[in-house]
């Protein structure tokens, strides 16, 4: 079935909290999306976020992200009053995130409601926290630990704790039962009000796109309490960590950081640990797209340490094998592969024999050659989903202002149109009519906005992640009437 959709993470809805929530706006985006007849809403990572505040470095791969608990739900759960979150300054940019700020005022807020939900604990609470035992409890150790120690990250903690050593965790896990019981909570609401969103989507029937990153954070409760899968060394160091090699786009590579698998150890338990991410992952979304897939098949190493990704080199990732083993154990899942990046045949062979689809990205197309495999004369597969652009890429109106002369000639020339003004809507009408099964558009793009609202620029910290809707009013009638036309035209409707 040929369908479409909008790209836009959670945290950019609009309201007057900071940062997006799984409230009203919510509900509202899925109603403009049903209203324009688009099929699917693609989102990013919704783990709590840590240093830099990217959604793909996280304190757990299991976790919901507090941020996006919706306080007004809370009020009408009886566990807050107005004026107790009301009456907090969330920022005055609402079409910014402060990060800081929310860290700073919202988990007293979430404290204040967990007092209250103590006192008449849901009957649900102990059915989600035996449900979800494989990690909600370490997790809420492990955040416990971290607001304790300032927090600082695990591996800055007291050498015991640091080790977890079972008598360390235990009497932790004593002296801060309260704490965890709070971030249980924390979990247990996140989880009851995505469920909810979810079901709505569902039943408008619009499908969740969710995203896992490959890696996991060093600073993470995975690496921390189970580094028995990690390429650590005996003082749980990284001894080398993930990123990409230099190209065109940066002479330095990206130097991600994050701590490498130990793939022969995984590889001996059956995959265990990926199996049930995914399935995790699976309760979530309703189809998952896998970050930096090519990784699978052979990753890039750097020494930890490096100022950057130049001197690194390439191991051999599980291949195939890890796919195979998923699929006997969970069956055939709705799977994205973001297959960008330096790719081998060894690459295109992996995905060909998983059967995902990869992907397409426009904005990769119009370099003046016309074999250009981003150019959709050239798809060879409708088991493919194109974008605009993705998180990573510039906005259509930036890219258009950022691009040499020669590509925008191309382009305009390729699209068959005069303005620089008409490429943005041109370029999602050339994705929409592409053979691919599934079109996807960033939401900057559809309201055409310049650079300033890019979500994020690979390599760089401080200033990503942080793009916001201003108002929902932004999503006209005219706006959804038009994507509905093109969805119509061509036949990507949301039956």
């Amino acid at each position: 079935m040929r369908k479409s959709g909008i790209l836009m993470h959670i945290s950019s809805l609009p309201n007057n909290y900071g940062i997006g929530k799984l409230g009203k706006e919510a509900f509202e985006f899925v109603d403009f999306l049903a209203k324009s007849k688009q099929s699917c809403w693609q989102i990013l990572p919704v783990s709590p976020t840590s240093y830099g505040d990217s959604p793909y470095q996280s304190f757990s791969i299991h976790a919901g992200n507090p941020y996006f608990i919706d306080l007004e739900t809370l009020e009408k759960e009886g566990y807050l009053k107005a004026d107790e979150y009301k009456d907090i300054d969330w920022g005055e940019d609402k079409t910014s995130v402060d990060y800081g700020l929310i860290y700073e005022k919202l988990f007293p807020v979430l404290k204040i409601a967990h007092k209250r939900f103590r006192k008449n604990p849901a009957k649900g609470f102990a059915k989600f926290v035996i449900a979800n035992k494989n990690w909600v409890y370490d997790y809420g150790l492990f955040m416990a630990l971290k607001f304790a120690h300032g927090g600082k990250a695990w591996y800055e903690w007291e050498d015991q704790l640091k080790m977890h050593k079972g008598k360390a965790v235990k009497q932790a896990a004593k002296e801060y039962a309260d704490d965890i019981d709070f971030w249980c909570f924390v979990q247990y609401e996140y989880f009851k009000q995505w469920k909810k969103l979810k079901k709505y989507a569902n039943d408008k029937g619009i499908k969740i796109i969710g995203d896992i990153p490959i890696y996991c954070a060093y600073d993470s409760v995975e690496v921390w309490a189970t580094p028995e899968y990690f390429y650590l060394d005996k003082d749980k160091k990284p001894i080398e960590v993930a990123g990409c090699p230099p190209d065109v786009f940066s002479e330095d590579g990206q130097l991600w950081g994050n701590p490498l698998y130990r793939w022969d150890y995984m590889a001996k338990d059956k995959y265990r640990w990926w199996i049930e991410r995914i399935r995790s992952a699976f309760e979530i979304y309703d189809t998952v797209r896998i970050d930096h897939f090519r990784g699978f098949e052979s990753y890039y190493c750097i020494p930890y340490g490096a100022p950057n990704a130049r001197k690194g080199h390439w191991s051999k990732g599980p291949d195939i094998k890890l796919f195979k083993a998923v699929e006997r154990q969970l069956g055939e899942l709705d799977i994205i592969a973001e297959d960008l990046g330096f790719l081998t045949k060894k690459v295109v062979k992996m995905l060909d024999a998983a059967g995902y689809p990869g992907m397409k990205i426009l904005e990769f197309a119009f370099d003046g050659d016309s074999t250009n495999g981003y150019l959709p004369h050239n798809y060879r597969t409708s088991n493919s989903v194109c974008y605009t652009g993705t998180h990573d890429n510039e906005t259509l109106p930036g890219w258009v202002k950022s691009s040499d002369k020669k590509t925008i000639d191309f382009c305009k020339k390729y699209l068959g149109v005069k303005k620089d003004s008409d490429i943005s809507w041109a370029m999602v009408r050339l994705c929409w009519s592409s053979i691919c099964d599934t079109a996807i558009a960033q939401m900057q793009d559809l309201l055409e906005l310049d650079s300033t609202a890019r979500m994020n620029t690979p390599s760089t910290v401080g200033n990503n992640w942080k793009w916001r809707l201003d108002s929902m009013d932004t999503l006209t009638d005219k706006l959804s009437d038009k994507l509905s036309e093109l969805t119509e035209l061509y036949n990507r409707v949301n039956s």
